[in-house]
C-alpha cells in the first residue's frame, strides 16, 4: 500500500511505515478479541475515564497534534487545531452520554401476557474501520469513542498518506490507559482487509471513502454475513433563495466550498442561485474566492491550503479539463496559486447543463459548480437532481420557510442559513450514493450492538 508521509506544500518524505505482516494481523485480531471478552464487561465509568483521558491529552497537546496533521496532509494549521478539539468533544460527548443511551429499554406490551420486555443494547465484537485522509483525527474520533463505549474493540486501517496521524492516535489511546488490543492501527494491505473482514471475530465494518472503495468493502462484508456502514462522496447543494442576505451569505459559500481546500466530503460544492439575484451572487463570490491567500499551511495568514497529494491536485485539474471537453465553462480565479506545492487554483465551472455528466461529478478541491435556477422550485429540483445526498444547505431571510424548503431536500442533512456542518452533538450520514449507516451521537452509538429481547413471562403453558 506504500504507507508514506509525504508533505503536500513541500513534496518533502517525511517517513515510509512498512506494511503489515501478515503475522502482525493475526496478532492483531487475537488480541482485539481476547481484549473485547473483557472490555465488554467494563463499567461505563471506566470506559468513560479513559475516554475523558483521551480527550485532556488532545487539549493539552493540542498543537502538537495539530502540526502532525498540517504537515502530513497539508491542512491549514487553524483547521487542524479546530479538528483536534472536534475530536476531544466527541470523546466527551460518549463521556457524559453513552451510558443513558445504552439503558435497557422496556417496552410497553399490549398484553401482560406477553411478559415484562425490555431491549437490551449489547456489543458485537471487533470491528474494522477504514478512514481516509481529509480528517485524520475525526474520522478516527467518530467510529472509536462511540464503539469503545458499546463496548466493542477496534482495528484500524487508514489511508496511505497519513500513517503518522494514524500511529499518533493509537498511542494517544494508549496514553490514555485504554488496554492493549482495544484499538490498533494496522498498515495493512488490500489482501489483509479481506482477511479481516472475513474473521469469524470481526463483527463488522465501517468505511469513509470512495465509492469504488464503498462498493469494493460492502460486497466482501455482506458475503462475510458482517454488517456496515459506508460514508461516501457528497455534492451538497447550497441554495440561495432571493430573499438571502447576500452578504452574509457570499461569505458563507467562500468558507463551506473552501475550507480544508475543498477537500471536504460535505463542503458546499454546487452553488444553486435563483435567477433574480444570480448575478449579483456571482459577482460577489468570485471577489470573495479571489481573496483567498494561498501559501504555507503553517502560516496564520494562509487561508487556502494545497491538497492532500500531488496525486490529488492532479486529477482534480483533470476533471476540469474534462468538465470544459464536455461543455462547461471554465474561470479561474484570483491570484496564481504557487507553482510549488499540491495546489489547484479555483476554479468556477458555469454551463454545466444537464447533458454534462460533470453535473454529477464529485470535486474534491476548490472547484465550484454554479448553477441558475429559475424559481425556488428550480433551485430544489436541481438539489436533487444528484446520485449523492449526503448535506446540504438553504439561505434565506425567512428561517422558517428555509426549513419547508429543507424538507423537500433528499439528503441525509440540512442546514439553514450555514453551510452542512459537524458537530460532536449532531448525527452524520446520507443516502443514495452518498452511503448508509449514520455515526455519531445515539444512532451511531447503536450501529454496532446487538438490540436483544429479554422477555420475562410467568403463565400457564397452554397445554
Amino acid at each position: 500500500m506504500a504507507y508514506a508521509s509525504i508533505n503536500p506544500y513541500t513534496g518533502q518524505t517525511l517517513q515510509t511505515f512498512p506494511d503489515a505482516t501478515d503475522a502482525e494481523v493475526k496478532e492483531a485480531l487475537d488480541n482485539a478479541h481476547n481484549t473485547f471478552l473483557t472490555w465488554r464487561e467494563t463499567s461505563f465509568a471506566e470506559r468513560a475515564r479513559i475516554l475523558q483521558n483521551a480527550a485532556d491529552l488532545l487539549r493539552k497537546n493540542s498543537d502538537a497534534f495539530a502540526k502532525i496533521l498540517t504537515l502530513e496532509m497539508g491542512k491549514l494549521l487553524g483547521e487542524a487545531k479546530a479538528e483536534v478539539e472536534l475530536s476531544a468533544k466527541i470523546f466527551e460527548y460518549y463521556v457524559r452520554n453513552a451510558e443513558t443511551l445504552l439503558k435497557p429499554e422496556k417496552l410497553p406490551v399490549l398484553d401482560p401476557a406477553e411478559g415484562e420486555a425490555v431491549v437490551v443494547h449489547e456489543p458485537l465484537g471487533v470491528l474494522l474501520a477504514i478512514e481516509p485522509w481529509n480528517f485524520p483525527y475525526y474520522q478516527i474520533a467518530r467510529i472509536l469513542a462511540p464503539q469503545l463505549s458499546a463496548g466493542n474493540t477496534l482495528l484500524l486501517k487508514h489511508a496511505a498518506n497519513v500513517p503518522q496521524s494514524a500511529a499518533t492516535f493509537q498511542k494517544l489511546m494508549h496514553d490514555a490507559g485504554l488496554p492493549d488490543g482495544a484499538f490498533r492501527n494496522l498498515y495493512a494491505t488490500r489482501s489483509q482487509i479481506e482477511t479481516i473482514i472475513n474473521d469469524p471475530r470481526v463483527q463488522g465494518v465501517a468505511l469513509t471513502g470512495s465509492e469504488g472503495a464503498g462498493a469494493v468493502v460492502a460486497a466482501q462484508a455482506g458475503k462475510a454475513l458482517k454488517k456496515s456502514t459506508l460514508e461516501l462522496g457528497g455534492a451538497d447543494a447550497f441554495v440561495v433563495l432571493a430573499d438571502a442576505d447576500l452578504a452574509k451569505t457570499i461569505k458563507w459559500a467562500v468558507f463551506g466550498r473552501h475550507w480544508n481546500a475543498g477537500q471536504v466530503c460535505v463542503s458546499s460544492k454546487r452553488l444553486i442561485v435563483v435567477d433574480e439575484i444570480y448575478d449579483d451572487f456571482l459577482a460577489g463570490y468570485r471577489k470573495g474566492v479571489a481573496e483567498l491567500v494561498a501559501g504555507d499551511p503553517l502560516d496564520p495568514k494562509t487561508t487556502l491550503a494545497p491538497l492532500s497529494s500531488q496525486t490529488a491536485a492532479d486529477e482534480v485539474k483533470q476533471k476540469i479539463r474534462d468538465a470544459v471537453k464536455l461543455g462547461a465553462k471554465a474561470e479561474e480565479v484570483g491570484p496564481r496559486v504557487p507553482v510549488e506545492g499540491a495546489f489547484v487554483q479555483p476554479t468556477i465551472l458555469t454551463n454545466v447543463t444537464e447533458d454534462n455528466p460533470a453535473r454529477y461529478w464529485e470535486f474534491f478541491g476548490p472547484v465550484s459548480l454554479v448553477f441558475r435556477a429559475k424559481d425556488e422550485d428550480d433551485a430544489v429540483r436541481i438539489a436533487n437532481d444528484s446520485p449523492f445526498g449526503l448535506g446540504g444547505s438553504v439561505f434565506t431571510s425567512n428561517p422558517a420557510h428555509g426549513a419547508e424548503v429543507a424538507k423537500k431536500i433528499s439528503t441525509g442533512m440540512v442546514f439553514v442559513n450555514h453551510p452542512t456542518k459537524v458537530e460532536a452533538d449532531l448525527p452524520f450520514g446520507g443516502i443514495r450514493r452518498s452511503g448508509y449507516g449514520r455515526e455519531l451521537i445515539g444512532l451511531g452509538l447503536k450501529e454496532f450492538v446487538n438490540h436483544k429481547l429479554i422477555d420475562i413471562v410467568d403463565i400457564d403453558a397452554p397445554f
